[in-house]
């Protein structure tokens, strides 16, 4: 039987977008289904196989995408959140194999279900791309997303208070506005996939934040306290207002652990 390490590595190291999104649904249902055992011999690669497009850019030199209403600034937009899915894909796959040994079972089906889930956004968003005559790897994208996850591969707290906690928590915050925009401009069925997205966010938020704790509780560390110092030590930019904070709390983030390192 295979080790639940060796295939997140394999769904890690698939590039074709269509080829990661089914192995990272498969190694989340075979785990579910105990057909893979809890070893955790294999490395995780430093960093995911990605397709030949799209084209990475500093966030610095990515082109602006225009007014909402046209039909570039549309294509743009769903481009951009197809690219934050199947980054996030590899974020929750590497979560899991990298740190399961050290945080056990349970983390590691939270964090499986969590890639399930972003390759299920993923399909959805370049479908939807599809529909607007595009497709994912049409336009460049940004290249810093996997950066937070390199630079927290040595510490489960400073990944979980990165990644889930600030990179995705930020989800919770844009992308309300960004589904009232759309639907708006009589998009009902992009409203209901970020709709869908948001959803499944905070539940991800919240599987970041239980961990979290359990780390802190742990290691006898004020969560708060621990995480605004794994911040600023490894997140690179501010953690901005305004925040959707009913969405936090019931994912479990509390304004006590986000309002003092606002900027």
């Amino acid at each position: 039987m295979q080790s639940v390490s060796s295939a997140i590595r394999d769904a890690l190291l698939a590039g074709d977008p269509t080829a990661k999104c089914f192995a990272a649904r498969d190694v989340a249902r075979r785990w579910r289904r105990g057909q893979l055992t809890p070893e955790f011999e294999a490395k995780m690669p430093d960093e995911p196989a990605r397709p030949e497009r799209p084209e990475l850019l500093p966030p610095g030199q990515m082109p602006k995408r225009g007014k909402f209403g046209s039909e570039r600034a549309r294509i743009a937009l769903w481009h951009s959140l197809a690219h934050i899915e199947f980054v996030a894909i590899d974020l929750a796959l590497d979560m899991a194999g990298r740190f399961g040994a050290e945080m056990g079972d349970e983390f590691v089906s939270d964090f499986l279900s969590v890639a399930s889930d972003e390759a299920m956004h993923f399909a959805l968003l370049d479908r939807k791309l599809g529909t607007l005559g595009s497709h994912y790897g049409a336009l460049p994208a940004h290249g810093g997303l996997w950066q937070a996850a390199h630079e927290t591969r040595h510490d489960v707290a400073a990944r979980l208070a990165v990644v889930p906690m600030v990179l995705e928590a930020r989800g919770l915050d844009v992308t309300p506005a960004t589904l009232e925009r759309v639907k708006a401009a009589g998009d009902e069925h992009g409203a209901k996939i970020l709709a869908r997205i948001l959803d499944d966010e905070i539940r991800h938020v919240g599987f970041g934040t239980k961990h979290f704790l359990k780390v802190a509780e742990g290691r006898d560390e004020s969560p708060q306290a621990t995480w605004k110092s794994l911040v600023r030590e490894h997140f690179r930019g501010p953690v901005k207002p305004p925040f959707n904070d009913s969405a936090r709390l019931a994912a479990g983030l509390s304004r006590d652990f986000y309002t003092d390192v606002a900027l």
